[in-house]
């Protein structure tokens, strides 16, 4: 089994270590458009060689698109393309699911294309962040699965397996929409507030002696790569303009209360959103 992942990034290079690792691929044949970081990512040992796209796709049996969205809306097709007539599988890994499949629809080739998305990840990029055990335990996201033939199903489905991912399954649409909840606007925020810490403190010091976990822990996801969410963001346009709209009526109604010295209300806030321990612990 030869795997090829085109962008050797956190979510790619982690997947090459572990799948290699686990006795799943024979071999990983990488795709970097960056020169440093593909001479990276073969020193730490993420991909056996490096190839093109072209190159890399016929010898591989599976190729995981592991680059931003907007990046792999250009690639699917191309890639698509270059596998017709073979047995090969196409897959993606983006946090995007409507665009990719919208781009695939009607293609030759659809049957041999399933739409992933791994749920797990750092607030770093680049080759350097990959790391081993990544996916232990978390969920990946198979979208629109009628549109794959069952036998590309299933091998993904045991790729997945083999990184100790629970699989799940989710129209396109939907997934665009949850995950809009439940990490896009985590970025958005943390990104957000970021800017007014920076924007209001201006000794630095302060804020690095000043940070608790609860801070650090929050704006962690600022340090996040532009390069990777500005398409995100653009791609789930409609979901995430909803999300934020949502988010800034909660800010006000914490906004009001404090404004008013309205303690009940504030508390009725406060416990109110604890119930989401019932959801995450």
């Amino acid at each position: 089994m030869k795997v090829g992942v085109i962008g050797l990034g956190l979510i790619g290079g982690s997947m090459a270590i572990d799948l290699k690792r686990r006795g799943f691929a024979d071999g990983i044949i990488g795709v970097e458009n960056d020169r440093l970081n593909g001479e990276a990512a073969l020193k730490i040992g993420l991909a056996d060689s490096l190839a093109s796209v072209e190159d890399c796709v016929a010898a591989s049996d599976i190729i995981v698109l592991a680059t931003p969205v907007n990046a792999a809306v250009d690639l699917l097709p191309q890639v698509l393309n270059l596998v017709v007539g073979t047995e090969k599988i196409v897959i993606d890994v983006c946090s995007v699911k409507e665009a990719m499949c919208q781009v695939a629809q009607g293609h030759k080739a659809r049957k041999q294309y399933v739409a992933t998305h791994p749920m797990a990840g750092t607030e770093y990029s680049g080759p350097w962040a990959a790391q081993p055990n990544l996916f232990d335990g978390r969920a990946c996201i198979i979208c629109d699965v009628e549109e794959s033939s069952p036998k590309a199903v299933r091998k993904i489905e045991e790729l997945y397996d083999a990184l100790n991912m629970r699989v799940t399954y989710m129209r396109s649409d939907a997934h665009d929409m949850h995950v809009a909840y439940v990490s896009h606007i985590s970025h958005v925020t943390s990104f957000a507030l970021a800017l007014t810490v920076l924007d209001k403190e201006k000794d630095e010091k302060h804020i690095f002696d000043l940070a608790s976990g609860g801070f650090s822990s929050t704006v962690r996801l600022a340090k996040s790569s532009a390069d990777m969410w500005v398409p995100i963001l653009a791609l789930n346009h409609d979901n995430v303009l909803r999300v934020i709209d949502t988010y800034i009526d909660k800010m006000k109604a914490f906004r009001d209360a404090i404004e008013d010295f309205d303690d009940d209300k504030i508390r009725s806030l406060i416990e109110e959103s604890n119930k989401i321990k019932r959801i995450i612990r």
